[in-house]
């Protein structure tokens, strides 16, 4: 039976320049190296995801909240399950949405080796898996669009 775990954490990076764009990073090392992503990390014991989140943003893009060009920060309603067959678990990643500033460029660490900014209609041929082009609707609908629910995700805006 496969085991279900909730280590993992996504965060969408966007900015609204003048068009919607999101943030993807290459990955170098492991098994995902070259693969290009959102920002994602490892819940460490006793940490709750949204600190998870923040402190991966500040690690992988040397973003965190009171910097000039962060503009909100949002935990999403979906959480992402998916299944990784070689460690035979289902994986349920909680998702969040930040917001940056429009001239806002990472500061990669070691991670990573570059980074892009994906124009919103190029997201369904350049985000490869189902679930981040789910989650990208969601910012757009909810966050992006002013939807009801917007005030309600937001978690912070300094």
């Amino acid at each position: 039976m496969p085991r279900v775990c909730a280590e993992l954490v996504d965060v969408y990076v966007f900015r609204r320049a003048p068009g919607v764009e999101f943030l993807h990073l290459r990955r170098v090392g492991g098994s995902m190296h070259g693969t290009w992503h959102p920002i994602m990390g490892t819940i460490e014991p006793g940490e709750e995801s949204p600190a998870c989140a923040r402190r991966e943003l500040k690690e992988e893009a040397g973003l965190e909240a009171g910097d000039p060009a962060w503009v909100g920060f949002w935990a999403l309603q979906g959480v992402h399950p998916y299944y990784i067959a070689r460690r035979d678990a289902i994986l349920l990643t909680p998702r969040f949405a930040a917001e940056v500033a429009a001239g806002w460029a990472p500061r990669l660490n070691e991670e990573h080796d570059a980074f892009r900014w994906v124009a919103l209609a190029d997201v369904p041929r350049v985000f490869m898996w189902p679930g981040q082009r789910a989650a990208i609707d969601e910012i757009v609908r909810t966050i992006v669009g002013g939807g009801v629910e917007e005030a309600a995700m937001r978690l912070s805006q300094e």
